[in-house]
């Protein structure tokens, strides 16, 4: 078992086999095959504009291996909230000298790299920064997918100065270096120990089934499909 977020498959209570996701109307109340699934984007309520795979394919950039870095910042510019994912990068063959030499200048200046990245059909603003010898992607939000704080923070009101000095003093006295190690996921802890335990005793096996067939690939493309375009 790998770290990271623990994920759940849905099973079958009567023989355990793991379930499939289909996808449903509700006005006939049955299942859609792929081939009567179109995309179609919700302007307001139950309005919706169709969009074809062709228009899509017409506004896809084109997928590449690499990633070309169009200008450096210093690494501390980038507010937190434009952070998204990281990802580490891994050199192709031939690349490892100009890999290192890249991560180390990079490390040594506190650069960080700008550039556009191609995944899933999606065009992502990325970061490139040095991380114990090797280059971190991060994938960034876009401005206009930052939402401004001030829609969120409180209307003015009165604090008095005691109240301030009290908080001021508060703060200090819990001030101390950022150390991630000694943070850890209890939650995830917990349930790992739980699950540990289970392993051995009350592990089930799912009935052996058929190969999935092209329906069934189909069926899973759409619902990855929509997941990435509901995100």
């Amino acid at each position: 078992m790998e770290p990271g977020r623990v994920s759940f498959r849905m099973l079958h209570n009567k023989d355990y086999s793991p379930l499939k996701r289909k996808m449903f109307c509700p006005a006939e109340e049955k299942i859609v095959p792929s081939e009567e699934i179109i995309k179609g984007f919700e302007m307001e309520p139950g309005k919706h504009v169709l969009i074809t795979n062709e228009e899509l394919e017409s506004v896809s950039p084109d997928r590449s291996r690499t990633i070309e870095i169009a200008e450096f910042i210093q690494t501390g510019e980038i507010d937190p909230i434009y952070y998204d994912h990281p990802y580490y990068l891994v050199p192709l063959k031939g690349g490892e000298k100009s890999y290192k030499l890249l991560a180390q200048i990079m490390r040594r200046t506190g650069r960080a790299g700008i550039a556009k990245f191609v995944l899933d059909e999606r065009e992502y603003l990325v970061t490139v920064t040095s991380r114990d010898g090797a280059l971190v992607v991060s994938t960034l939000h876009y401005s206009d997918e930052i939402l401004p704080g001030k829609e969120f923070a409180p209307e003015k009101s009165s604090v008095a100065p005691e109240e301030k000095t009290g908080l001021k003093e508060s703060i200090k006295k819990m001030m101390t270096n950022f150390t991630p190690g000694k943070y850890s996921d209890v939650r995830r802890e917990k349930l790992m120990a739980i699950l540990k335990k289970k392993t051995n005793k009350a592990a089930v096996l799912a009935p052996e089934t058929e190969s999935i067939g092209a329906e069934g690939v189909e069926d899973l493309v759409a619902a990855l499909e929509k997941s990435m375009h509901d995100s």
